[in-house]
């Protein structure tokens, strides 16, 4: 049997893991995006890699949401905003991850929507990106000093 500190840290390895998967499949996305626009085709294949990226986001999100009520890395103590890592853990990161999958989940739907297949894959490459660039930017890098890993 699991303790709970042993679920923590796995959930807390799946979610730094699965990062790289998500990452991927939206690399891949966008990059598919970007080859089939010109190619006047919208595929299962196009409509299964866009949706398969935005499911694991979605997962990311709720495993996410699971280590943000549980882990010590937020802490609402008095002071917290002044604090760089519980700042970023408590606020930024959430936030922003919570705003690239919304961004990410509305052009999907966007795409999905569009009567033109260039237009369906040029939504899909601009929001996709949009969405990847917030990623970035809000993913605990371990040279950005919060005590995080690669992995």
């Amino acid at each position: 049997m699991c303790s709970n500190k042993q679920i923590m840290e796995i959930l807390r390895h799946a979610h730094s893991g699965l990062r790289w998967a998500a990452l991927l499949l939206l690399v891949i996305a966008i990059f598919n995006a970007l080859s089939s626009k010109g190619k006047g085709k919208y595929e299962k294949k196009d409509k299964m890699l866009n949706l398969f990226a935005m499911i694991f986001l979605h997962i990311q999100l709720l495993i996410g949401l699971v280590l943000y009520f549980t882990s010590s890395k937020v802490n609402f103590m008095e002071g917290w905003m002044k604090m760089k890592a519980y700042r970023f853990f408590g606020l930024e990161h959430l936030l922003i991850m919570i705003i690239a999958i919304a961004v990410i989940t509305i052009g999907r739907k966007k795409a999905e929507n569009a009567s033109n297949i260039a237009v369906k894959h040029g939504t899909i490459v601009k929001w996709f990106t949009i969405g990847l660039i917030l990623i970035l930017a809000g993913i605990p890098w371990p040279f950005r000093g919060f005590g995080t890993e690669w992995f």
